[in-house]
Formats: structure tokens, sequence, C-alpha cells
């Protein structure tokens, strides 16, 4: 745990890194009051009270905490059968344990899309648990026998995953998905997550198969819409991708197999994608020694190169691109190596954005996260070497993050 936050923080010393439009501000300083940057300067730093604590930066860079928009911290085995023997409260002490180790890679701010509750994000909130700042949505929605009905094939019980922790739900038909996107929403979910293709890591489906019928999703479209939030989709093949964009969903997780269309109808409605290209390297590398099921395993060639080309044609068209690892289990501790997959196909600038001010303005929190204007929450990165040059620099925190700042704290 850390102390709570000072009234003042006063950096100096520094380069400020501003991914608005990727430029560097050498010899800045600053000034953190009540969790939210008061000002900043260049040259000499206004003089500090003796009560105000002062962060010499020697030269390294200040930019904004990183933003993953695509985790599951609930999610933190392979093991199905050992995972559903846990009781919620085990689940939670596990999952948040995983959320400051998110932090302290330097991610302040994440988006939980499947697994994660209200009573975890306030657990953060209030200061009883180290964390980023955590963007729940409830349990993800899925229809029987889709990505998210984990049940074995001789389990028939019904409703599955409802009353236990789990990443998503089943609900079957209009009525049903009005009703789940209503009680994720009661709970506090800042959005709601369909499941409309098969999975990776789903046991029972084909990654092309396409699930929920275009009247489901546009329920819940509405539904998010009257509760001002909005609907992300898991899907690989267009012809799901793209009954979702059409029904108006605002987000796409994945999109490994998009066509011309999916472009178009992401560039036409300015809709998001969130790319996860670390899970499946990591996957493809250890995920039959980290215990993934061999069903699973098989399915990863699918994706898996897909994934880089898909991001490099909508980089190419100017799609809204947002930084998300999807990472589950062990695997977990790879979040950082997204940057270094993008790397392949993107200039360290869009990638920076797309951790930053592009995934603040899909959280909804432009202005606030993202970003060193003044006013913003004070969530910072100290870094030794400069991101714009090599992205690599925040992949390896061990020799280049000197400091993680969240809300005006040094963690």
């Amino acid at each position: 745990m850390t102390t709570p936050h000072p009234a003042r923080l006063l950096i100096t010393d520094a380069r400020l890194l501003h991914p608005e439009n990727g430029k560097l501000t050498d010899a800045s300083w600053l000034e953190v009051a009540n969790g939210r940057i008061a000002a900043q300067g260049t040259g000499r730093p206004p003089a500090a009270p003796q009560d105000v604590p002062v962060l010499a930066a020697e030269g390294a860079t200040v930019m904004p905490g990183l933003v993953d928009a695509h985790v599951h911290i609930l999610l933190t085995t392979f093991d199905r059968t050992e995972s559903e023997s846990w009781s919620p409260g085990y689940a939670t002490v596990r999952a948040l344990r995983e959320a400051e180790r998110m932090l302290r890679r330097g991610f302040t701010t994440v988006r939980d899309v499947g697994g994660a509750d209200h009573g975890m994000a306030r657990a953060i909130d209030e200061g009883l648990a180290l964390g980023p700042r955590l963007i729940h949505g409830g349990k993800a929605l899925s229809q029987t026998g889709g990505h998210g009905d984990v049940r074995p094939l001789g389990d028939d019980t019904t409703p599955c995953c409802q009353s236990r922790p789990s990443f998503a739900r089943i609900a079957d038909g209009v009525d049903a998905v009005r009703t789940a996107a209503r009680e994720e929403f009661r709970k506090g979910a800042a959005h709601l997550k369909m499941l409309i293709s098969g999975g990776v890591a789903s046991p029972h489906d084909e990654v092309s198969a396409v699930q929920y019928t275009d009247d489901e999703i546009r329920a819940a479209v509405t539904e998010a819409e009257n509760h001002n939030r909005y609907v992300t989709v898991h899907a690989y093949h267009p012809r799901g991708v793209n009954r979702a964009l059409r029904a108006g969903v605002r987000c796409v997780e994945h999109g490994n197999l998009l066509d011309d269309d999916t472009i178009r109808l992401l560039l036409e409605h300015d809709a998001y994608l969130v790319p996860t290209l670390v899970t499946y390297d990591q996957m493809a590398r250890f995920g039959k020694h980290a215990g993934l099921p061999e069903q699973s395993y098989r399915k990863i060639a699918e994706v898996h190169e897909a994934g880089l080309t898909a991001l490099e044609r909508a980089h190419r068209a100017g799609v809204n691109l947002v930084f998300g690892s999807d990472l589950l289990g062990p695997l977990q501790s790879a979040q950082l190596e997204e940057f270094t997959l993008r790397a392949r196909v993107q200039p360290p600038a869009d990638i920076l954005r797309a951790a930053t001010t592009t995934a603040a303005r899909l959280l909804r929190m432009e202005g606030e996260i993202g970003t060193l204007a003044v006013g913003a929450c004070a969530d910072l990165l100290v870094v030794d070497g400069n991101p714009l040059d090599d992205i690599r620099v925040l992949t390896r925190p061990e020799q280049h993050l000197r400091h993680v700042i969240k809300a005006g704290t040094v963690i």
C-alpha cells in the first residue's frame, strides 16, 4: 500500500512527452495539486514551500500513465476446473494482486471487458487495494454455446455463470439480453461487452462462428444508449464484426480477420478497434505450458498472423486504434510486449496515442487521463529514454521505469 497522495508535488528537470502531438518539451517542470496537474512550464520551476515534495527527474521523460483497454483481471488461470472451485473472495484477492502488477508496469488505467466488478473497482478507488483506475463492464454477454459458455459438453445445467465469478453470463433472445444489460448497468458497468463470434479460449465454437442476431445486438445497443453507455464486441470474422457495426456498437475487440467492408464501417461509424496481438503471440509460444487446452491451441493459427495484417490495414486507413492486451493467467506478465508487436507496423507516436489519448476518448475520459494537460488526473510515468524514438523503453520497466504516479501519489 502507499500513503495517501500529498496535497502537492513538484517534478523538476523533466522532459515532458505530449502524446497528442508527439512532441517532447525539454527542461520542464510539472506541478501537481490534489491529484491533478495544476501547472507546467519550462525553465526555472516555481519555488516550492518546504512541505511540498520535489521529485527531481534528472532529465528523464515524464509522460501520461498508460491505458490498457482490454484486460481480464479476474482470469488469473487457464485451469477452469480449478477456478470453478474458488470462492468469490479468493478470486477477488487474486484479481487485485494482478491489478497491482499492472499498475507497477505503468498502466494507470485499465478497462476490464469481462469479469471485474464494482467491488474490485471500489476497493481500488478507496485505497483498500493498489491498482490502476478500473473501468469495468461487469460480465460479458454470451449466447448459449457461445464464446462465454464454458460448460463441459456433459453439463446441461442452466443458467451458466450467473452466480459465481466469471467473465461472462448467458443471455438468449432480445428480452434476456435487455434484462442482462440492465443488470450489468445497475451494478455499475461503464460499458457492455457482447461476445458475437467464436474465440480461441472457448472450448466448443469456431473462430469464424457468428453469435447473436441483429435484433439481440440492437437491443443491447439501445439499452446502453439509454444508460449513456456503449457496447463493445468480441469478434474476429467480418460477418460478426460488420453485423455489430451496422447495429450501432461503438467498439470492436480483436478484429483479426477484418475485410474492406469492416474498415469502411469502422470509419463511417467513427468506431474504435482494439487489437490484442500479444495474447496470440504468447499463447502460441507458451500456451501449452501455461495450461491452454489443446482445442484452443489449435485455433491460434487462424488469427495469429492475421492480427498484425489487420492492424496495419486499419492503421493505414486511419481507424481509431486503442491499446489492448487480453492476456490470461500467467501470461499477463507479458502485457507490455504489445508495444513491441505493434512497432512492426506502426510508428511509436501512433502506438503511444493508442495507449493514451485515443484510449481516453474511447473511455469517455478525454482530458482526464492520457494527457499532461492542466486539470487532468496526475497519472504519470517517469522513464529513462524517449519512447518516441524507441518504444521498447516502455517494455523494460526494470531498466527504464523510474516512477509510477497515480493521482499525484508516487507508487
